[in-house]
């Protein structure tokens, strides 16, 4: 309800200049106070008097009374005073009239402020680890940054979608060792980066019993380190095997990245930075490691080099925001990564700002919670993992079943039980507040009932269904007179999309967006109830339902895009 909260803020504004001539707030900041009502029938807006109680000099009770007074009946809606608050309400006209205008004029562009027009956002995201599978583990950076990704560019601002791969580490040098001893060619050509972890999984056991292959794997690290053109090859050939197999999964959720640098190709960056915290004094040595103290900050000391010179975490991240900058000039570089890295990045971002790097305000680290099935963890090392193209695979069949029963005329259409078997599983994901941890249940993630994404596609099919019936029969979308309070609920939902993309942005939180579809959903299968649309009494019921009813599709479909959800017609 942006466009109507502008209203109600100017309206308060014009009532405030007339109390006291030199208005204390300026109208961005009434709307920016303007609240929800806890109950509807308070009102739609509300505005608590108290913000101005100290400018004013009086209570907030009189204040309201007095802009009651001043603003009782306005163009778009009423107000009233009730104890310290005034109770703003929106009259219906300017809803039918003014909201599915706007929504039609602006298409698919409705919602958004353009605030990002003439900005560069850069978001790290999903990044991989080569050699090992994409499994369940993965989901939340890879799907809370794309959402994110498309939320800013719904805003205006330029994106740059960086998947930076893990396919750098000593851990190669165990899969170099483990290939040498065991592996084989053409099982691997077949078998994927399935049979790559096979290798991993056998050389980690086999640690375990003989100690001396941590050193036979970490020379072999070593050997690829200074270009040994046999490993070099190897890992080559690694890095190309898994990335053939992740953009599989890259593919069923919608998904493409801009760049693929990974942290190889960081390694000859890396040097100039550490020579730079070497020549402005933030090096000091500890026990042999080069480390910036940031005892100053409340914060462990963050690590450049280890004993033996090699490199860290933190070194390559440096050196990639460093490089990422020059590049691509940002004004937000986003990394989406779990809570367990909070540490990790608050450092490193300190060590940025200490060296001078006045762009450090634009690193913005976003955590998420872990993820579990059955309240298991999940781990690489020992095979314990839920591979993400599995459950997509489990998802499908098991909406191949529902379809089925539902709707038999879709029985085995592939390409609707995936957007629903995938959707559904993004959806869950991105339900509840990112950082909370989850326990993955493909039962309740399915479920055509409740919060999930089945039932929010299934509602935008509705939407999709009821259009083509108004359409056979001659009924045009057109008309704007709201006569019942389903209707006027809806339209209010409707018209706060705008208010939730600049929350979620603000918020780094998509689940802002996935709250919403289910609002728009309720408020619309509410209607569909209440309010026979192409069997509506009177021509001008008919089209004005069909036009709300094709404002809805609109909106619905434009959010399930912005949380990478894709919008079957018939389900």
């Amino acid at each position: 309800m942006q466009n109507f909260k502008n209203l109600a803020a100017a309206t308060i504004l014009d009532a405030v200049k007339e109390i006291c001539g030199d208005p204390p707030v300026s109208a961005e900041e009434i709307s920016s106070f303007l609240e929800y009502p806890p109950n509807p029938e308070m009102g739609d807006l509300a505005f608590p008097c108290f913000r101005l109680s100290k400018a004013l000099r009086n209570s907030p009770q009189k204040i309201a009374e007095m802009l009651a007074d001043k603003t009782k009946t306005f163009r778009y809606g009423t107000t009233e005073a009730a104890g310290p608050y005034l109770n703003i309400r929106v009259s219906k006209t300017y809803l039918a009239e003014n909201v599915l205008t706007e929504i039609e004029e602006k298409g698919d562009s409705y919602g958004s402020s353009g605030s990002g027009k003439g900005k560069t956002v850069v978001l790290d995201y999903s990044s991989p680890n080569i050699c090992k599978p994409f499994h369940i583990g993965h989901l939340g950076t890879t799907v809370i940054g794309h959402s994110l990704k498309l939320l800013h560019q719904f805003e205006g601002y330029r994106c740059v979608g960086i998947n930076y791969l893990g396919d750098w580490g000593t851990q190669f040098g165990k899969e170099i060792a483990a290939y040498k001893r065991w592996g084989d060619r053409k099982v691997i050509e077949e078998g994927g980066v399935d049979e790559l972890v096979k290798l991993y999984v056998r050389y980690n056991n086999e640690c375990e019993e003989h100690p001396e292959l941590k050193d036979e794997a970490r020379a072999e690290f070593h050997k690829l380190e200074t270009g040994d053109e046999e490993n070099t090859e190897l890992w080559k050939w690694f890095v190309s095997v898994s990335l053939e197999e992740y953009q599989k999964t890259y593919k069923q959720l919608g998904m493409e990245f801009d760049s693929y640098k990974g942290e190889s190709f960081y390694t000859d960056k890396m040097p100039a930075q550490v020579e730079k915290l070497r020549e402005m004094g933030l090096l000091k040595l500890d026990d042999g490691a080069s480390i910036v103290d940031l005892s100053e900050y409340g914060m462990p000391p963050c690590l450049i080099l280890k004993k033996d010179g090699s490199t860290l975490y933190p070194t390559r991240d440096i050196a990639a925001a460093v490089y990422r900058k020059q590049e691509y000039d940002f004004d937000k570089c986003i990394y989406v990564t779990s809570s367990a890295q909070s540490l990790h990045f608050a450092q490193w971002f300190k060590v940025i700002e200490l060296m001078g790097y006045d762009w450090y305000s634009g690193l913005v680290h976003v955590p998420y919670g872990t993820v579990s099935i059955d309240g298991e963890k999940l781990a690489t090392r020992t095979g314990n993992v839920v591979l993400l193209r599995d459950l997509f695979r489990q998802s499908i069949d098991k909406v191949h079943e529902i379809m089925k029963e539902k709707n038999p005329e879709l029985a085995g259409n592939e390409e609707v039980a995936e957007a629903v078997g995938v959707g559904a599983i993004v959806f869950y994901y991105l339900f509840n507040n990112r950082i909370r941890d989850i326990n993955f249940t493909l039962e309740q993630a399915l479920s055509f009932d409740g919060s999930t994404g089945p039932y929010a596609q299934y509602t935008y099919a509705r939407t999709c269904s009821v259009i083509a019936k108004a359409k056979e029969a001659g009924i045009e979308a057109e008309g704007g007179e709201c006569t019942h309070e389903s209707e006027e609920a809806l339209l209010k939902t409707l018209s706060r999309f705008g208010e939730k993309v600049e929350a979620a942005i603000g918020d780094y939180e998509p689940s802002v967006i996935t709250r919403f579809i289910i609002d728009v959903c309720t408020a619309f299968n509410r209607f569909y109830r209440d309010c026979p649309i192409v069997t509506a009494e009177t021509d001008e019921q008919r089209r004005f339902r069909t036009r709300l009813t094709a404002a809805t599709r609109q909106v619905l479909g434009t959010a399930l895009h912005l949380i990478c959800i894709k919008t079957p017609e018939k389900i």
